[in-house]
């Protein structure tokens, strides 16, 4: 990202493996247009904001927090990026979510809440500790360790993480009959139980992990080509790549990245993208 000072990877204790698909510490100056756009993906986002409250507009729903859980969206929410930031950022598993002691993915889609709602005194205090040490190793200790303490509730049926990695590993290309048919479910009983441990539908988290494929594409030195893009990541042509990205995004390509990656801008490209 754009201003970013420091960015520290964490590998998160053993009994969160199943939980955490990435966790680290960063620390940044505000960005230019004081701004930063939250866009959909995989993963449920857990975020520690400790040189300020965090201010995020989802929406309707606003919330300005030390601390916020998110689930997984379908449109983007928008931080106030005007000042510096510094704290630690959890990716959490759909799956694994459903296993901590707290709201469920269905409560949390499309949604960004304070985290002290959620965890309540023991989230008041967590905070209090992380807000009292500089040390980034004793921050994801102490973030581990809470998380720990919230696991709890049984896994998801073995069919529903099946049908996840199918999606996720296929980058949303896999037609869904052929993902029901894989795991021996109908897609009607597939659909239900799916978006019971994920918050969304597989329909909707297919196009989700389309969305993400193409961000890494767009955000690879080496870009390709939009039509290419379009075609790489399962879309009809590059018109219905770019109806997807503005519905995820709430605005076009060409936009995007002049704000996020403007040291990767080629004009022509962006021109295209507009």
């Amino acid at each position: 990202m754009a201003g970013m000072d420091l960015l520290l990877e964490h590998v998160p204790a053993a009994p969160l493996r199943e939980l955490v698909v990435s966790a680290v510490g960063y620390r940044s100056g505000p960005l230019p247009g004081g701004v930063h756009r939250g866009l959909p993906s995989c993963s449920s986002t857990l975020v520690f904001e400790l040189a300020d409250e965090l201010i995020v507009h989802a929406g309707h729903e606003s919330v300005a927090a030390h601390g916020v859980l998110a689930g997984l969206h379908t449109r983007p929410v928008t931080i106030d990026a005007s000042r510096a930031q510094e704290g630690v950022q959890y990716a959490l598993s759909p799956l694994g979510l459903r296993a901590l002691q707290t709201v469920g993915p269905v409560e949390l889609r499309n949604r960004t809440l304070d985290l002290t709602d959620i965890l309540g005194a023991d989230g008041r205090r967590l905070l209090a500790q992380l807000l009292e040490t500089h040390d980034w190793d004793e921050r994801f200790r102490l973030v581990d360790d809470v998380l720990i303490g919230l696991l709890g509730r049984p896994p998801v049926r073995p069919e529903v993480g099946e049908a996840w990695r199918l999606i996720t590993h296929s980058s949303g290309r896999l037609p869904i009959a052929e993902v029901a048919a894989r795991v021996g479910w109908g897609r009607r009983h597939l659909s239900e139980q799916f978006r019971d441990a994920t918050g969304l539908t597989p329909k909707e988290a297919a196009r989700v992990a389309r969305f993400e494929a193409v961000q890494a594409l767009l955000r690879h030195p080496c870009r390709r080509s939009l039509v290419d893009i379009a075609a790489v990541c399962g879309y009809a042509d590059q018109a219905h790549l770019s109806r997807d990205w503005r519905e995820f995004s709430g605005v076009s390509m060409g936009t995007w990245l002049r704000e996020e990656l403007p040291f990767l801008q080629d004009p022509a490209h962006a021109a295209a993208a507009d």
